[in-house]
């Protein structure tokens, strides 16, 4: 017997870099560089790894960065007046604030930041716009997940598409964006009963719950595109949610790593140059 042919990799690697190089493009031909501000509280390693690598991609591309780190146990009135110093200042084009913040309700922040600045797309303005079709910020890991997609031709219009996972920051806007795609979707969650039963009728299936191996080969449907946003360390190596052995059933799969989170950090320098954009009507 034949074996099964194994997916096709949604290379992330070879959808941001073609990202990249439009961004460069689409930079140096502005008038002007935009100017992304990163926020962030404390010295927590990971929180500054990730800043870092916004910071080294937005100078690749062309677009000014610099980070204000505000020491461990600042307070939410400190905090709060440094957003709305930078919403204020019409040279700043993005501002991200590095969550968590230890201490401060992230829900204060995040409706202080201008949503025309907001490239994090988390500010109640820019969720209520995404969900009434209007021109929002979108959260960048969505926005990744739909580039990925797109670049591999995987069609949504009158497909069925379950998300795993409902949070504000990748559950529910990416169910909006393929709402807006003409894909029915549904989202399930910790409460769900009988996952498998629903992850089978997915043609579009999106794993971001944190679950190491969540979903295994029997619960995908054959020929499927299976999207992997998950991520946790086990004995200093990453897991995603999707058990490598989907490889044999699905159509299109990320690789974890090397899939889905590195078209995050690539589309927060997007929504930098979008929001730009709309600011200064260029």
């Amino acid at each position: 017997m034949t074996a099964a042919p194994e997916a096709v990799r949604l290379d992330g690697k070879v959808v941001s870099a073609a990202a990249v190089a439009d961004l460069q493009a689409a930079v140096a031909g502005l008038a002007y560089r935009p100017q992304l501000v990163f926020v962030r509280v404390g010295e927590d390693p990971a929180s500054a790894y990730y800043v870092r690598s916004k910071e080294k991609l937005a100078a690749r591309v062309g677009v000014r960065s610099r980070t204000v780190v505000l020491p461990e146990g600042t307070g939410a009135e400190v905090l709060l007046a440094l957003v709305a110093e930078l919403n204020a200042d019409d040279d700043v084009d993005g501002i991200l604030v590095q969550l968590p913040v230890p201490g401060v309700d992230p829900a204060h922040v995040l409706a202080a930041i201008d949503p025309a600045k907001d490239v994090d797309g988390l500010n109640p303005v820019n969720v209520g716009r995404l969900w009434s079709g209007g021109d929002a910020l979108v959260p960048a890991t969505p926005l990744g997940v739909v580039a990925l997609l797109d670049h591999y031709a995987v069609p949504l219009a009158g497909r069925r598409a379950v998300v795993v996972g409902r949070s504000n920051l990748v559950g529910k806007p990416l169910a909006a964006l393929l709402l807006q795609r003409d894909a029915t979707v549904t989202i399930a969650h910790s409460r769900t009963r009988d996952l498998g039963a629903l992850t089978r009728e997915a043609d579009v299936l999106v794993a971001a719950v944190g679950r190491p191996r969540l979903i295994t080969p029997e619960m995908v449907k054959r020929g499927s595109a299976v999207l992997d946003v998950g991520l946790t360390r086990e004995d200093g190596a990453i897991v995603g949610d999707v058990d490598p052995g989907v490889a044999g059933v699905a159509g299109y799969l990320t690789p974890m790593p090397g899939g889905t989170g590195l078209m995050t950090v690539v589309m927060v320098i997007a929504n930098t140059l979008t929001a730009a954009r709309r600011r200064r009507g260029a």
